[in-house]
């Protein structure tokens, strides 16, 4: 079975962990209006390479921790500078 692998916006940094919001739009099933919705994952980031404010893909992996479950891939655009 693939990993999956996802692009969100690092909010948050920890000694080797981010914590990355990825932000979606999906229609409220009753009223059909659109809902911005978010969702925050913990990841491992072995190099500490990730700033607040990166754009970065993960990719999920076997538990590190108790919240930690998926992986730094890759910085894909920095923050604000």
């Amino acid at each position: 079975m693939a990993k999956k692998e996802i692009t969100g916006k690092v909010i948050s940094t920890y000694q080797k962990t981010v914590v990355v919001q990825i932000d979606r739009r999906v229609p409220h099933p009753l009223y059909i209006k659109i809902i911005n919705k978010a969702s925050k994952f913990y990841a491992h980031d072995e190099d500490m390479k990730a700033k607040v404010g990166d754009v970065v893909r993960i990719r999920e992996t076997k538990p590190v921790s108790k919240l930690k479950r998926w992986r730094v891939v890759e910085v894909i655009d920095g923050g604000e500078k």
